[in-house]
């Protein structure tokens, strides 16, 4: 970590993450890709009416798997395997319970929920249908991503990448089957993905019981011990937070499009919004990637004071980052109805994802940098710092833009507000880094490196 080259590590380490990342991503996608040119452009809508209530499921699981991978990993770290299984232990325990009380909930006042979130009479019976299938299989999704990331924290990165890859797999080839041949519309869509999230679960289940596994579930142990969940939701309340924010912003956006767009065109706006989600998450999953590679090499040398590399693989890292971004912006401005081809044969909602895309991605490529200065923060032991970045981009920013730009430029102003708060918080990224570097220059420069690595 502290002397090989700066470029072999991250390749060593963020490979796997990325191809991870775009599997996960590729879910979305592919669903997303049936549904339009399977069931119609009302099925699309009504699939982005789901996102909020698609961040508050991974809201809940994240509160788990983050929480959980980083404790069982500090307990491995401790030599305290005895510790690490009670951790695996809860983490199946909160992901069943959660499951359970989220998703019973939820389906109870399901109708209520999607309007609120912005359905209509026309996109309603598609996201409900959608949702339906989704919900039920909640414990099927939290064990999946709970105890994947447990797995990739205590040793076995390329497993928990098989898991990804394996889940998509089995939906890509389920997906097309129960929407085309069987005609069950979206919702083959939903049971194409549970089923592809079923198989990736027997997977990692099947880890933690095997003899080979370093840490296996421990039927002497604990399955509900107060202070290891106590330090589970602590940890994860952090990227918790950041998606009930995701939630909320999607919220205004849907009620901004319906608002401005009218019933027929609003409806259409919000399936166009889906089309651009779907193409933004993909090229930010993979700078994801990129950032989960960075982070024990920065963590590494910034704890042993190595100021230099740190900053290399900063500088290195946004390069990537805003090369990946610079990608998606050439193809949305260049291209944009090859992307939004991919999801809608409809010329009215490909003709409003255009426009929307071609707004929305103008100042894309400097959301790359951004992500990697956020993560960044977090990688050097200053959460709160990341949180803020995030919530700029995400919140602060945005809410504001969606109530004025609207009013005077329609439709437009929706996909501006997104576009002007990215520029902004780029920025913002920009002097925090600036002046937090100088400060953590002097720290580092007062540390002594250590002579061992």
């Amino acid at each position: 970590m502290g002397t090989l080259s700066i470029s072999r590590l991250l390749v060593r380490y963020s490979v796997p993450a990325i191809i991870a990342s775009v599997a996960t991503s590729l879910y979305n996608i592919v669903d997303s890709i049936f549904i339009g040119r399977g069931v119609g452009p009302m099925a699309i809508a009504g699939l982005a009416i789901t996102f909020p209530l698609m961040n508050l499921v991974a809201a809940f699981c994240t509160l788990i798997a983050v929480g959980g991978a980083t404790i069982s990993s500090i307990f491995l770290g401790q030599n305290n395997s005895a510790r690490a299984t009670d951790t695996v232990n809860n983490v199946m325990t909160l992901c069943l319970i959660h499951s359970a009380v989220f998703g019973g909930v939820t389906l109870l006042f399901l109708d209520e929920i999607l309007t609120f979130f912005g359905a209509t009479p026309e996109t309603l019976p598609y996201a409900r249908e959608f949702m339906e299938i989704i919900l039920y299989g909640t414990p099927i999704s939290y064990i999946l991503i709970g105890l994947n990331n447990v797995m990739r924290a205590t040793g076995y990165p390329a497993k928990a990448m098989i898991t990804a890859l394996i889940s998509v797999v089995v939906n890509v080839i389920l997906c097309p089957i129960l929407i085309f041949k069987l005609g069950w519309g979206i919702k083959g869509a939903a049971i194409a993905t549970i089923c592809g999230q079923a198989v990736g679960a027997v997977w990692v289940i099947w880890h933690f019981f095997s003899k080979k596994s370093y840490i296996r579930f421990g039927f002497h142990g604990s399955w509900l011990k107060g202070k290891i969940v106590r330090s589970i939701y602590a940890i994860g309340l952090s990227p918790f937070l950041m998606n009930v924010c995701a939630c909320v912003v999607v919220v205004f956006i849907n009620k901004a499009l319906l608002d401005y767009g009218g019933s027929s065109a609003g409806n259409l706006a919000i399936g166009a919004y889906g089309i651009i989600n779907r193409a933004t998450m993909f090229f930010i999953m993979i700078v994801f990637g990129v950032t989960q590679g960075m982070q024990p090499i920065l963590g590494f040398n910034y704890g042993a004071g190595n100021h230099e590399r740190v900053m290399r693989t900063l500088k290195i890292g946004i390069w990537i980052g805003v090369a990946i971004t610079s990608v998606g912006w050439l193809i949305t401005e260049l291209a944009p109805g090859m992307v939004s081809g991919l999801f809608t044969v409809d010329p009215a909602l490909i003709e409003i994802a255009n426009r929307g895309a071609r707004i929305y991605f103008i100042v894309y490529p400097l959301v790359g940098c951004q992500i990697v200065i956020q993560n960044y923060f977090q990688s050097v032991g200053k959460p709160r710092i990341s949180i803020f970045l995030s919530l700029t981009r995400q919140l602060i920013f945005l809410l504001p833009f969606l109530f004025i730009l609207p009013r005077h430029f329609g439709i437009d102003g929706v996909w501006a507000s997104m576009s002007a708060s990215d520029f902004i918080s780029f920025f913002l990224a920009i002097i925090t880094l600036s002046i937090v570097s100088r400060r953590n220059k002097k720290e580092l420069s007062a540390t002594p490196r250590s002579s061992g690595q």
